[in-house]
């Protein structure tokens, strides 16, 4: 066969990008993956932190491998119901989601720790489980179940109340209360509330209706949600709390796993480079929270360690028992999250 000028030029000239590419495994064709999350939408700089963290995490992704990976960012719920999310992922039906953590437990009874009432109470505590045994358990576990952590952020909650202030044990007797999760729900009961199981992004409705006199959830949910609006009172969390939930984003192992080796490495890095935005913001919301609520004329209390203690009395009775005797290896693992 006999080639021209131009053909073998054309060749040579092609032969580098073929080359550049198959050394970083980026397809030809570039892949779309959805981000669900059940928050507020907004952009790269205003907003919900966690939508903005989605966002950053994309723009970096996609920049990293020169638009291989490319996104579409489904805030408020808006391609699945928040709890169907997590499910989902593990089916490869959905490629990620910034999901509370304690909202698999249903599915994944393992991942309670993630708002066990008292365990976690400052985000010094909680930025050592990544590296911690205890977080190369949780990583073990989830990768088992489908489900591959990206970002870990943890964030510190407060109450927000329609009825009177909420702080000690007795303040929530009678009271109709969310807790977020189910260890928080057991160690309320044991205090004398009812409880309720609703998604964060439902308390507005909630509240508005009296379906529930309380609410307790993290700063940037309690401004998202616009809960002010109908509080009194606000147990803020900028000094301490028994609330911490981790909110990771995560994404599914099975849409991972297909991915080039090169991509798995850019999602990995950017995903622990997105934690200090993170932080950063979390820590900037339990103090603005408080800002927000005093100008709209709310009652703003702080809590106390003492009264974190007097609740740690109460969940290790109550939680924490439960979660050693009904989860297979419990004992263990809450042991090792004690460690951190």
């Amino acid at each position: 066969m006999i080639l021209s000028r131009r053909t073998l030029l054309g060749g040579v000239m092609a032969a580098p990008a073929i080359v550049a590419a198959s050394r970083l495994g980026w397809a030809a064709d570039a892949r779309t993956l959805k981000i669900s999350h059940q928050f507020p939408g907004g952009t790269l700089e205003e907003g919900d932190f966690r939508d903005r963290l989605c966002r950053k995490f994309a723009a970096e992704v996609e920049k990293r491998t020169n638009g291989a990976l490319k996104f579409e960012l489904y805030p408020n719920s808006s391609l699945m119901k928040t709890l169907a999310q997590f499910s989902a992922m593990r089916k490869g039906a959905l490629d990620l989601s910034f999901y509370p953590m304690p909202y698999a437990g249903g599915e994944v009874p393992e991942t309670n720790l993630g708002l066990m009432p008292c365990l976690v109470t400052s985000y010094e505590q909680g930025m050592k489980w990544r590296k911690a045994e205890i977080g190369q358990e949780m990583t073990r576990i989830l990768d088992g179940k489908g489900i591959k952590l990206l970002t870990w952020i943890w964030q510190a909650g407060g109450t927000a109340s329609r009825a009177g202030a909420v702080l000690n044990p007795a303040d929530v007797k009678g009271m109709k209360i969310r807790g977020g999760s189910r260890e928080m729900d057991m160690m309320l009961k044991e205090a004398g509330a009812a409880v309720s199981t609703i998604p964060s992004n439902e308390l507005y409705a909630g509240m508005q209706t009296g379906a529930v006199d309380a609410a307790i959830t993290s700063s940037t949910s309690l401004i998202s949600f616009k809960l002010e609006e109908l509080s009194k009172h606000l147990t803020a969390p900028r000094q301490k709390s028994y609330w911490y939930m981790l909110e990771p984003l995560m994404m599914s192992k099975s849409v991972f796993d297909s991915l080039p080796p090169d991509q798995q490495k850019v999602l990995e890095v950017v995903g622990e480079e997105m934690e200090s935005f993170g932080y950063q913001a979390a820590r900037e919301d339990d103090d603005r929270v408080a800002q927000i609520y005093s100008k709209a004329g709310v009652q703003v209390q702080d809590m106390p360690e003492d009264v974190v203690n007097n609740w740690r009395d109460i969940a290790r009775a109550t939680a924490w028992k439960d979660f050693t005797d009904r989860v297979k290896d419990g004992a263990r693992l809450l042991k090792l999250a004690e460690q951190v």
